[in-house]
């Protein structure tokens, strides 16, 4: 027999939880399906979310699903969700992949976002402690530090450029790749003294949290305290998309200021919707999305 519940939640990162915790203070049943393959569940520690600043993000979940277990009626499913669809008489039915169903009047979609790791050996004994995909997120604590930017779009020169507020030095590897930017941007990189390297890297040097440098494919070893990559993303909307959710032209799900999808009792929160990628604004627009949910639940 299908669980039923007014929401279910599928994804169990800050923006879920969020949502869910709000919709359980308004009394009502929600279950959040967990993937448990949290976009930054290698990191060591995350920052700049007041009351929270260095804390591991396993711990923060951990203290948010204790959160949501103190509200009855709330459940956190592990697993996977493979499809979603309106149901008959109103409402979705959910199906996760291991046959389990459940029913709801409602649906917060919160499934985040996949980044794009570079195919460098040793790159994830290193990702979380000394290499990194955001230079808001961790740019601070790389203050002063020799940097690598990892990448070889356009956008690696703005990328490069952030960084320079914080490193000593930035130098930017194209890890094989021909620079794509244009000679302005070159331009305005020579300025600032960063160098662009359009040579492979082979191998990130030194134990975790101890990084030496970069071996470039000639054998050559780049110093660096530090390495930021920015390849690219791919959004987890495939769910929403089946759902008939619109998208933006950057490939977000679209969404108004309730977080309301451009479907008829579908909200969606985090990184999957436009804005920065910051832990504490996924939270942030979890609980605008639970709220709202909720809210329609009551008919107000």
């Amino acid at each position: 027999m299908a669980l039923t519940v007014d929401a279910v939640v599928v994804g169990g990162g800050p923006a879920g939880l969020s949502a869910a915790v709000w919709l359980a203070r308004y009394r009502r049943t929600v279950a959040v399906i967990d993937s448990e393959e949290y976009r930054n569940r290698w990191v060591d520690a995350s920052h700049g979310y007041l009351g929270y600043d260095g804390w591991a993000p396993a711990e923060f979940l951990a203290r948010a699903r204790a959160d949501l277990d103190a509200y009855p009626g709330t459940e956190h499913i592990v697993g996977h969700v493979e499809w979603a669809k309106a149901a008959p008489g109103g409402g979705f039915a959910v199906g996760l992949a291991d046959g389990r169903e459940l029913e709801a009047r409602r649906l917060v979609l919160a499934t985040g976002v996949v980044d794009r790791f570079p195919d460098i050996e040793n790159f994830f004994d290193h990702y979380g402690a000394d290499a990194f995909t955001c230079p808001t997120c961790d740019g601070y604590e790389s203050r002063d530090r020799e940097v690598v930017a990892l990448g070889w779009t356009a956008e690696i020169a703005g990328f490069a450029r952030h960084l320079d507020g914080w490193a000593r030095s930035v130098t930017v590897v194209t890890d094989g790749h021909r620079y794509e930017g244009d000679e302005d941007d070159r331009a305005a990189l020579g300025a600032l003294g960063i160098e662009v390297v359009e040579e492979g890297a082979r191998s990130l040097e030194g134990p975790r949290g101890g990084l030496r440098g970069v071996r470039l494919d000639g054998g050559r070893l780049l110093p660096c305290d530090r390495v930021f990559f920015a390849i690219g993303i791919d959004q987890r909307t495939e769910l929403a998309v089946r759902l008939g959710c619109e998208l933006t032209g950057e490939g977000c799900l679209r969404v108004g200021d309730d977080s309301s999808t451009s479907v008829e009792g579908v909200w969606a929160a985090g990184d999957i919707t436009p804005g920065p990628h910051l832990v504490q604004v996924a939270a942030a627009k979890g609980a605008v999305a639970g709220v709202a949910c909720a809210r329609s639940l009551l008919g107000v």
